[in-house]
């Protein structure tokens, strides 16, 4: 008897704990009934962050009045488990604060959470863990998958940036001038002695003489003009300066013989300008002369085109001409001389051989110009360290050199190099080099702000565009880029999903870098292209071990992880 009322206590005790576990285990039971949906439907990291929004719903007759549910969205791979935040919902008979869902009615819920990325989770699954309580009762739910993740194309952005080199200001041929005149009396045209012993006319003709001598000048053309003062007849004038011009002329010419450098007026090369009234000339005396009325007489010219008209009126002037005759009128009477030459700077062999056997003998621009001949980044570090040795006062030497030693990855270097073209001058350009080397050292927000104080160059909107990459705005960075041609401006466009943009913008790369094949491949993965993707993702693996170890477990490429022709390209 004891026996069988011991049987009837249990069975009463478990049918007890029964009842009260079976709302939980209902749920648990109907819980595919529950639809779930997610934003995005695989999870993509833009900036740092992985964001997830989840919408459930769930059906009439479902949830318990006296439950309360927690849900847990959870990245997992392999034994690796990261919680996002929890969300609770709960029946109507509860007294908490969650979001409320009816049993006879059902409900709805929105959720949305971000999670720092961390890289063991590239290729993950986002689950849902749920756990319902009635009571001091809870049940587990089976774990229930979301979405996969995570697509971490963001992280192919290239954030070396782009250093820009100071020009040089180096010219080969300079041309130059020398001139000399003889000035004549009034009404008069022959040379006077006095004129012939000007200390001018020895010194223009010891220079014509020494340019005749250096290898590196040469003589282009020679002209000799003759001018009459614009006072007194037209006629006059006329005879008068074609008479200078021929006493002018025989001057120079056998000036230039008794110095052996009569090449400079041979006929191929000697052109004769004669002027009867030099009105420029006496404008431009006007305007740089000192004389009381020389606006009035300046407007005057400006007010007639007739020679005679303007002489009259000038003359009517009186004060005024008095000083013009003195100061003015005897200095256009005159035959000038003009020999022009061009000088020969050093050839770029010639810049190479004397770097190679002496850089101190190079001039500034020289140096700075050797630069520019050649591609090798250890060649050019050597002429911008001789450059900021022998010209430390000029800024372009020093960050000419930083930007050397950035391209050869030598950032601390660089860094030092260009804080001391900054405290030389500290320009855009100057300000968007130490930008790519806070951008290499992950100091962001320093190489924005230096940036956004660096002017509009290319470059500067090149390092801009990477930025806004790095933040997540791809829409920014597309504006940065504008038709820039290059792989960070293609990864913008497929980051923002323009995948046909991106994919023309990759197309007309001319860098053979394997990334440029890399992203096509995903584009074609994007676009259901299998030929695209495939031909594409073996060139980049070619190229790259860390692509081809990176493909293994891109989702981009998750459709074909059991694809045999993938698995030959990554493995």
């Amino acid at each position: 008897m004891k026996r069988n009322n011991l049987i009837l206590v249990s069975a009463l005790a478990v049918g007890i704990a029964f009842s009260g576990c079976s709302p939980l285990k209902k749920m648990k039971d109907k819980a595919e009934e529950v639809k779930y949906t997610v934003d995005p439907p695989v999870l993509e990291l833009v900036g740092d962050q992985v964001s997830v929004s989840i919408n459930g719903s769930y059906p009439p007759k479902y949830f318990n009045k006296n439950v309360i549910m927690t849900l847990t969205p959870t990245l997992q791979s392999g034994s690796n488990e990261l919680d996002l935040d929890a969300y609770k919902v709960q029946g109507e008979s509860v007294k908490e604060n969650n979001k409320v869902i009816k049993s006879n009615e059902g409900g709805s819920f929105s959720y949305t959470s971000k999670v720092t990325y961390k890289p063991e989770f590239q290729l993950s699954e986002l689950m849902l863990k749920a756990s319902a309580a009635k009571g001091n009762k809870s049940l587990d739910f089976d774990p229930y998958k979301l979405a996969d993740g995570i697509i971490t194309t963001c992280l192919l952005v290239e954030k070396t940036g782009k250093a820009t080199y100071a020009a040089d200001k180096y010219v080969r041929i300079t041309p130059d001038a020398y001139e000399a005149d003889i000035k004549y009396l009034i009404q008069q045209s022959d040379v006077r002695t006095a004129e012939t012993k000007k200390p001018e006319i020895k010194e223009f003709t010891e220079t014509v003489k020494a340019a005749a001598a250096n290898e590196r000048i040469q003589f282009t053309s020679t002209q000799l003009s003759a001018y009459a003062s614009p006072d007194g007849p037209y006629a006059l004038n006329e005879k008068l300066s074609n008479s200078r011009e021929k006493t002018g002329k025989d001057f120079f010419i056998k000036n230039f013989k008794a110095a052996k450098v009569e090449d400079v007026v041979k006929s191929d090369l000697l052109k004769v300008v004669v002027t009867p009234e030099d009105w420029d000339g006496f404008k431009k005396l006007m305007e740089a002369s000192d004389i009381a009325d020389k606006q009035l007489v300046l407007r005057v010219l400006s007010m007639y085109s007739d020679p005679e008209v303007r002489d009259r009126e000038i003359h009517n002037i009186a004060a005024a001409f008095d000083e013009i005759k003195v100061k003015i009128l005897p200095q256009l009477r005159r035959s000038k001389m003009t020999v022009n030459v061009e000088i020969i700077g050093l050839s770029d062999q010639e810049i190479n051989a004397q770097f190679d056997s002496d850089p101190s003998k190079l001039k500034l621009e020289e140096i700075l110009y050797a630069g520019t001949l050649t591609r090798d980044d250890n060649r050019k570090l050597s002429i911008y360290q001789a450059a900021a040795r022998y010209y430390p006062s000029d800024y372009r030497t020093k960050n000419n050199l930083g930007v050397a030693l950035l391209n050869l990855g030598r950032t601390s270097e660089a860094k030092t190099a260009l804080n001391d073209a900054k405290n030389i001058e500290n320009n855009e350009l100057v300000k968007n080099n130490l930008a790519v080397v806070a951008l290499r050292e992950g100091n962001i927000t320093e190489a924005e702000e230096l940036l956004t104080a660096a002017g509009s160059s290319d470059d500067v909107k090149f390092n801009l565009g990477t930025i806004k990459i790095i933040q997540g705005k791809y829409s920014e960075a597309i504006s940065y880029f504008g038709n820039q041609v290059e792989v960070n401006a293609g990864l913008a466009k497929l980051l923002a999903k323009q995948n046909d943009a991106a994919l023309s913008t990759l197309n007309s790369v001319k860098s053979d870098d394997a990334l440029v094949y890399y992203l096509k491949a995903i584009v074609g993965a994007r676009t259901q292209n299998t030929d695209l993707t495939m031909n594409n993702l073996r060139t980049a693996c070619s190229k790259s071990a860390e692509l081809k170890a990176n493909a293994k477990k891109d989702i981009e490429f998750g459709k074909y992880f059991q694809d045999n022709t993938f698995k030959s390209i990554v493995q």
